[in-house]
């Protein structure tokens, strides 16, 4: 089964040393009264939960599953339990708004929570997550009324969430979706319909699930602008917030899947069910765009919880393995053989697991500070830089992160050589558990287009700009020191190399906008090893400086050796691809496949 030990050490520096959280919080009036000690109490105390009750829940539930029968799904032994722990300690809470029963706290403290809890139990994890994108979404767009009947409920954790997007013929392409919503006499909508590949679409674990469902309005304009967003409730809530009775939606079965076994992923029939509209007619994309984002922000901390995961275990595997001699010489000499740690592959992978886990770390906390800006900063232009940058960001912590994930969690299996493909070891569940991340919440190919499409080349580069003059600066305000030449100056050379292939790439895209197809993932790709190279050159220039404290300070910095040594390279071989254009896709015809 293995472990899970919290990086709570690594956590606090990209917290306290790197990011400097309380001095930014204290800019922000809702948040003004966080300190350090209270903020690393509630990290040290969600550790404690992810490591002692869902983790041991982790590969049981795997191996169990969730049982569907005659619409009811019932969850893997432990789950309903540990599910009203979480409750109980007042968790899915954590950043919901104190005038909903929240604890008002920041979203980059959720955040911390939410990577400890993917490390120990993704699947798990995945219930209380979804719950929290629908608050979210009706926070933002619902009315006084769906926000009084709704939100305490989610936000205590009483209720749970769902997003209904997906149907039977269309993924993606959501202009394509035939959900019907018929208005009535009392303000409701009738909705009918059929979504799948609902992940928490029916369980029983909550007392009701709280349903956002896109459907077309009569006589709605074709494709995605007619399209509206309604609350459809398992159970018609009472006036006084009790359950009250069933409505007319279902789970129809749920699906057999590669990895998440214990989660619901789930066939939703919807049959006359009474729902009510969210935000504006027609503008649904819109409103449900608030949770879709969150979830794909979600998405990126679930890779980063896995790649810890798989690196922790995999290190500890190789500490203790004895095979074979090193090749410079016997390091253990009282046994039979030398740990696997010593051989070089293994170094790299695990280097490799340890560089993406620290660099999506500070990535991700530094995004999660930035959505703090965008919600609570009292100044206007403050809070749309934030938005710009965290919009700008969103697909390559969605991608980038779950990419790398799907890679280093294949090094765990293989540092475990044999033992990684055998399912009693649990490194073969990460894998599994990985691959959907590169798949839901818009693929990391539809990723890339909004990406290069729509972040960048629709704003002629202004957003991505804004993000190389922060890198600019940094360069600028470090180049002069020797010391960190070996950091600032790849750094600045990817930056360039990103302008000058952005720019070449807007200048095919305007004679065929096939270009942009072509070159997106792996632009993609260079500019998330861009936006790691800023973070691990912020962490490296802190090593430096305090690296005769002690040895944490000097395997981050050996961390950040070998990762602008290492994987940075692969840059080139992605800017060719990106430049080879769309020429020797287009000529291989249809009808040749």
């Amino acid at each position: 089964m293995g472990s899970y030990v919290p990086p709570l050490r690594d956590m606090q520096f990209v917290l306290h040393e790197m990011l400097d959280v309380e001095s930014t919080l204290k800019t922000l009036p809702a948040h003004a009264d966080l300190d350090v000690d209270t903020i690393n109490a509630v990290i040290e105390e969600a550790g404690k939960f992810a490591s002692d009750v869902i983790f041991p829940l982790n590969q049981s539930g795997d191996q169990e599953g969730c049982h569907w029968n005659d619409t009811v799904v019932t969850t893997p032994k432990g789950y309903k339990e540990a599910y009203k722990q979480y409750v109980e300690a007042g968790w899915p809470a954590l950043s919901c708004d104190p005038e909903y029963g929240g604890q008002g706290l920041p979203v980059s403290l959720n955040n911390v929570l939410y990577e400890m809890l993917n490390s120990a139990n993704i699947a798990w994890t995945m219930y209380p997550g979804l719950s929290h994108g629908a608050y979210e979404a009706l926070h933002a767009h619902g009315t006084d009324e769906l926000k009084n009947k709704y939100l305490g409920k989610l936000a205590t954790g009483e209720w749970t969430g769902t997003m209904c997007l997906t149907e039977p013929h269309c993924g993606t392409d959501l202009g394509l979706l035939r959900t019907k919503a018929e208005p009535q006499a009392d303000g409701s909508y009738s909705i009918t319909g059929t979504k799948i590949f609902i992940s928490s679409g029916e369980h029983d674990m909550a007392d009701n699930i709280i349903h956002l469902v896109l459907a077309r309005l009569p006589e709605s304009a074709k494709g995605t602008k007619g399209i509206s967003l309604f609350v459809v409730p398992k159970f018609l809530p009472n006036d006084d917030g009790s359950v009250g009775a069933r409505n007319p939606v279902s789970c129809g079965s749920i699906e057999h899947k590669m990895g998440i076994h214990s989660n619901s992923t789930c066939v939703i029939n919807l049959d006359g069910a009474a729902g009510w509209l969210v935000g504006e007619p027609h503008k649904g994309l819109q409103a449900m765009f608030v949770m879709m984002n969150a979830a794909r922000l979600g998405v990126g901390m679930q890779g980063l919880g896995l790649t810890e995961i798989s690196y922790q275990n995999a290190r500890n595997y190789a500490k203790d393995r004895l095979q074979m001699r090193s090749l410079s010489g016997t390091k253990a000499p009282t046994k039979e053989a030398d740990p696997i740690l010593v051989h070089p592959d293994v170094r790299r992978m695990l280097l490799t697991q340890r560089a993406y886990a620290e660099g999506a770390r500070a990535f991700t906390y530094w995004i999660a500070l930035e959505i703090d800006k965008e919600l609570s900063h009292p100044d206007e232009a403050v809070r749309a830089e934030a938005a710009d940058m965290v919009a700008l960001l969103t697909p390559i912590i969605k991608a980038f992160i779950t990419d790398n994930a799907f890679e280093c969690t294949n090094h765990g299996v293989q540092v475990y050589g044999g033992h990684g493909f055998i399912a009693e070891w649990g490194m073969e569940q990460y894998v599994r558990d990985a691959r959907i991340t590169q798949i839901y919440e818009g693929t990391n190919g539809v990723q890339a287009l909004d990406l290069l499409g729509r972040k960048i080349l629709s704003d002629m580069g202004a957003k991505m700009k804004a993000f190389g003059a922060i890198v600019r600066a940094f360069v600028e305000d470090n180049g002069i020191d020797m010391n960190m030449q070996e950091f600032v100056n790849p750094l600045g050379d990817i930056a360039v190399k990103v302008e000058k292939l952005t720019m070449e790439i807007g200048m095919k895209a305007m004679a065929n906008q096939d270009e942009v197809g072509a070159a997106s993932v792996p632009y993609q790709r260079v500019v998330g090893h861009l936006v790691f190279s800023y973070f691990w050159a912020r962490m490296a220039k802190i090593a430096l400086e305090k690296q005769n404290q002690d040895d944490f300070y000097k395997a981050k910095l050996a961390t950040a050796r070998f990762y602008f040594a290492k994987l940075l390279p692969e840059t080139a071989g992605y800017i060719r691809q990106a430049r080879a254009g769309n020429a020797s896709l287009a000529e291989m015809q249809d009808d040749w496949f």
